[in-house]
C-alpha cells in the first residue's frame, strides 16, 4: 500500500511538473519606438529609397519575425500617437488631441497594468507628453522635443513639468538613449519580466545625425518620388495647399543667415533657381539628411538586439520597432505629417518573437495605434480594461485572423491649419473618403481662420497614391453615399461626437449630402 501511495504521488508530481513546464514564462517587451521614421525609408516597404536606406539591423528584427503591412495611425501627430500607445484610446477619449495637451498621470496607461502584473517597466528616450511619466518603475526622458547633441534628459531626481528639469549627457541623443537603455537593462532586477520602450528623437526635424553619418551619400543622387513637382492642389483635386517643401528651403536659408546650427549640413541656398531647381535641391539635402538620421536608428537597434543575443534574452523578448506616424519625403512636394494620406497615416512596423511568429512572415490586417497596449497585455496574460478601445492582435501575427477583425479604420486630425485643415475620415481595403470641415473647435494651437469645407475620395486600388481626388466621378457616387454612412456609424461606434460643437453640426448637415 505504501509503494502504491508512493507511485501515486510521484507520478501527481511528475504531471504537475510538466503544467508548469507547459506554462510560458511572461516575455519580456522590447518597445522601440522612433518619431516620424516613415515606411518609405525603411527599405522593406519598397519605394524609391529602398537601394539607398541603412536597414541592417530593421532586417534583423523581419527576418526573426513579421513585417506588418496595414498599421495606421488614428492622429498623426507625435503628441496624439504616444498618448495612444499608452492608453488605448483615441484622441477624444485619452484627451490628447494636438501638440499641446499633457497625459494627465493619474490616466490609465498599459506601463501601470503590466507593473501592478509584477512587470520592471522603464521609458527612456522621448517622452513628449509633458507631465511626469507614472506606471514606470524608471524614467530618463527628453523635455518636450528634446535635442539631437549632448541632450538633456530629465529623471524622477531632477523632474519638472514640461520643458524644464534634466541634466544633460553628453553625445548624440540616439547613442545616448540606448546607451542608458542598455545600462538600465544591466541593473533591473533579472527574477522579473521588462518592459522597456526605448524612443528616439530621430528622425524629427531638423533631421540631425552623427558626425560618423556626415559623409553618406554624399555624391548620390537619390531617387524622386513622382508627385514631388506636384506645385499646386489643382493638379490632383486636393482642397488644401498642404506643407510644402519650400518652407523647409526658407528655414534652411534663414537659419544660415542667422548662423544658426539648429540645421545641419550648412550654408544653403536657392539664390538664382526656378521653382523645378529648388524643389529639386531641397528635396536632395531633405533626403540625405532624413537617411543619414535614420540610419542613426538603425545602428543603435543593432546595439540592442546584440544586447539581447549576448545575454540570451532573444528568445523570450518581444522586439517591436515601430514610428508615432508615417512622414511625407517629398510625395505631393510635401513635408511633415499630420493628413490622411498614406505617407502620413501609415506607421511602419516589425515585431520579432521567436516562440509564436514565423521568421521571414508579413500581414495584411488592419492594425491601429490603439491595439498596441492590448496585444503587450496579452502576451503578458492579462485582459485589457474596458477603456482601451483596440483589441490585441497576438492571433493575427500567428496566422490566426479573427473572423471579426476590423475591414476599415477610422481617422481623425484636429490641429487645424489653413494650409492643413481639421479632418476625419474612414479608410478600407479600396477606398478612403475624407471630410475637411475646417474649423478649429476649441483646439490649442489651432489657426483661427476657418477653411472651407471639402470633400476628398481616393480610389486606393487604382490610384495608390492619391493622385486623384475622384469625389465628383458620378461612377462612384453609389460608393461614396455608403462610406458616408459607414463614416458616420464609425465615429458614433468609437464615441467622437461633436455635440459641443454647433458650428460643426451645422456644416455636417449641409455637407453630408
Amino acid at each position: 500500500m505504501k509503494k502504491l501511495i508512493y507511485t501515486l504521488v510521484l507520478c501527481l508530481i511528475i504531471a504537475c511538473s510538466s503544467v508548469v513546464k507547459k506554462q510560458p514564462a511572461q516575455p519580456n517587451i522590447l518597445f522601440i519606438l522612433s518619431d516620424d521614421h516613415t515606411a518609405q525609408a525603411w527599405g522593406i516597404y519598397g519605394g524609391v529609397l529602398k537601394d539607398f536606406v541603412k536597414n541592417e539591423n530593421i532586417k534583423r528584427i523581419a527576418n526573426a519575425g513579421m513585417v506588418l503591412d496595414n498599421v495606421f495611425c488614428t492622429n498623426s501627430i507625435c503628441t496624439p500617437s504616444r498618448a495612444t500607445i499608452l492608453t488605448g484610446k483615441y484622441s477624444h477619449k485619452n484627451g490628447v488631441y494636438t501638440l499641446s495637451e499633457a497625459l494627465e498621470p493619474d490616466s490609465l496607461n498599459v506601463a501601470k497594468l503590466l507593473q501592478k502584473a509584477g512587470y520592471l517597466t522603464a521609458v527612456i528616450g522621448k517622452w513628449h507628453l509633458k507631465k511626469k511619466p507614472t506606471g514606470f518603475d524608471y524614467f530618463l526622458v527628453l523635455p518636450g522635443q528634446g535635442r539631437y547633441h549632448d541632450p538633456i534628459l530629465k529623471s524622477a531626481e531632477n523632474w519638472k513639468d514640461y520643458n524644464k528639469g534634466g541634466a544633460v549627457y553628453s553625445g548624440f541623443s540616439a547613442d545616448v538613449i540606448t546607451d542608458q537603455s542598455i545600462k538600465w537593462l544591466d541593473s533591473r532586477d533579472q527574477s522579473k519580466p521588462f518592459f522597456l520602450m526605448t524612443q528616439f528623437k530621430a528622425t524629427h526635424e531638423p533631421f540631425d545625425y552623427p558626425q560618423r553619418n556626415a559623409s553618406m551619400y554624399e555624391h548620390e543622387e537619390i531617387p524622386e518620388p513622382s508627385s514631388l513637382y506636384d506645385f499646386h492642389p489643382s493638379a490632383n483635386g486636393r482642397s488644401f495647399t498642404g506643407q510644402k517643401l519650400h518652407l523647409l528651403g526658407a528655414r534652411w536659408e534663414a537659419a544660415t543667415k542667422e548662423n544658426s546650427d539648429r540645421y545641419p549640413g550648412l550654408p544653403f541656398s536657392l539664390e538664382g533657381m526656378d521653382s523645378v531647381q529648388a524643389r529639386k535641391a531641397i528635396y536632395q539635402k531633405f533626403i540625405k539628411d532624413f537617411m543619414r538620421s535614420g540610419a542613426a536608428i538603425d545602428q543603435n537597434i543593432g546595439q540592442l538586439l546584440d544586447y539581447l543575443e549576448e545575454n540570451n534574452l532573444t528568445d523570450n523578448t518581444i522586439i517591436i520597432y515601430t514610428a508615432d506616424q508615417g512622414y511625407f519625403l517629398g510625395e505631393h512636394g510635401f513635408f511633415d505629417k499630420r493628413m490622411i494620406y498614406e505617407e502620413s497615416l501609415r506607421m511602419p512596423f516589425v515585431i520579432s518573437y521567436p516562440p509564436e511568429i514565423d521568421p521571414g512572415s508579413r500581414n495584411q490586417d488592419f492594425i491601429l495605434n490603439i491595439d498596441f497596449p492590448s496585444l503587450f497585455l496579452d502576451y503578458a496574460g492579462l485582459d485589457p480594461p474596458p477603456s482601451f478601445q483596440g483589441r490585441s492582435f497576438r492571433e493575427n501575427l500567428k496566422g490566426n485572423t479573427p473572423a471579426d477583425w476590423r475591414e476599415s479604420l477610422y481617422y481623425r486630425y484636429w490641429l487645424h491649419q489653413k494650409q492643413r485643415p481639421a479632418h476625419f475620415g474612414i479608410r478600407n481595403q479600396k477606398y478612403k473618403l475624407v471630410f475637411f470641415y475646417g474649423l478649429p473647435l476649441d483646439m490649442p494651437g489651432a489657426h483661427t481662420e476657418i477653411t472651407s469645407p471639402a470633400w476628398e475620395f481616393f480610389d486606393l486600388e487604382t490610384d495608390p497614391h492619391e493622385l486623384e481626388n475622384k469625389y465628383n466621378d458620378p461612377s462612384y457616387k453609389s460608393i461614396i453615399d455608403n462610406l458616408k454612412t459607414e463614416l458616420l456609424n464609425t465615429k458614433s461606434e468609437v464615441g467622437d461626437g461633436d455635440n459641443l460643437y454647433p458650428d460643426l453640426e451645422l456644416i455636417l448637415k449641409s455637407y453630408w449630402n
